[in-house]
């Protein structure tokens, strides 16, 4: 990383506006290189000049300054950046299932994926569009580059919507948790249980030890995580906040080389059997982007869970001709 971290957008949506001013409010970036998928669009680019404005008026309260970078849809200017975020998408399409932007997002991401590349990209990329899955496969397809230095935002998100629905339930602090939904950031996600542990103790000897306290459903918790998103859209018709802070905590690990883990989508190299496609299992991530894959202890009945999540993975590949 240089002296200056540089961060890049595309799409300043819902979510690409509340990942920059999550960076900026957590001090991450030093510059911020913003662009949007116009297509000619007065009202688009008129919300991006909005959002860098409206960014920008809000520095003096913020930890430090941030260059603000308006660059349109000059995607080439991003090849300079530490890390590219991926949030270009159209979440109304998503609005019964995340695969509903299948089409939109991979058809999209081709219109910047080419030009960021030729432009001599060495960076990461964050993706967050969905399919997470799907397009975290496409941009390592087609850029090229390492898998490694391809990062899906997956179920860190889903992660932390279990970990608060847990800490509801059970009244004990999310911080002190360590539980993990994995595979496919969609609706064949589940709950890693047997690798759920509070302050070191495993969920297990807890509901033993306290059963009127873990009296909880598990398959209610693991739900109420897989429904938290739609949960969500229902009341506002967007995500925004906890998408966008962990897009952020991502980047904030690889440009503080933290060695943090993390559940997200990454490429399947032989784990449990699966290759080819990225899903999502505890990753270490630091300077180098996904420095290594954790595979856990996992039932049988885990990994049963694990391939069958990975199934409708592979099988949008299929339909947007990725497989």
């Amino acid at each position: 990383m240089g002296t200056v971290t540089r961060i890049g957008i595309v799409g300043m949506g819902h979510v690409g506006a509340h990942v920059a001013n999550s960076l900026i409010l957590q001090g991450i970036a030093d510059e911020l290189v913003m662009t949007e998928i116009c297509s000619g669009e007065h009202s688009k680019q008129a919300k991006l000049e909005a959002e860098v404005q409206d960014l920008g008026d809000s520095l003096a309260f913020c930890p430090h300054n941030v260059a603000l970078v308006n660059a349109g849809e000059d995607y080439a200017q991003l090849a300079q950046c530490d890390v590219i975020i991926n949030a270009a998408g159209d979440v109304q399409r998503s609005s019964i299932d995340r695969d509903g932007e299948l089409f939109y997002t991979t058809d999209t991401a081709k219109r910047f994926i080419a030009p960021i590349t030729e432009a001599g990209f060495e960076g990461i990329w964050v993706s967050i569009a969905n399919p997470c899955d799907v397009v975290a496969t496409e941009i390592w397809k087609l850029s090229g580059i390492d898998s490694n230095r391809v990062i899906g935002t997956g179920t860190a998100l889903d992660s932390s919507r279990l970990k608060y629905a847990l800490s509801r339930v059970t009244g004990y602090d999310q911080h002190s948790m360590c539980a993990y939904m994995l595979g496919e950031h969609g609706a064949s996600m589940f709950a890693a249980w047997s690798a759920v542990n509070i302050g070191g103790k495993p969920l297990a000897q807890l509901m033993a030890e306290q059963p009127k306290r873990f009296s909880m459903s598990l398959d209610e918790v693991e739900d109420l995580a897989r429904q938290g998103g739609y949960k969500t859209y229902a009341g506002k018709q967007c995500t925004e906040f906890a998408v966008a802070d962990a897009a952020a905590r991502i980047v904030r690990a690889i440009v503080s080389n933290e060695h943090y883990v993390t559940p997200c989508s990454t490429l399947m190299t032989g784990q449990y059997g699966e290759s080819g496609l990225f899903t999502s299992l505890p990753c270490v991530i630091g300077a180098d982007g996904v420095e290594e894959v954790m595979q856990l202890d996992l039932t049988d009945e885990e990994i049963d869970k694990f391939h069958a999540s990975c199934a409708p993975v592979r099988k949008n590949l299929e339909r947007v001709g990725l497989a």
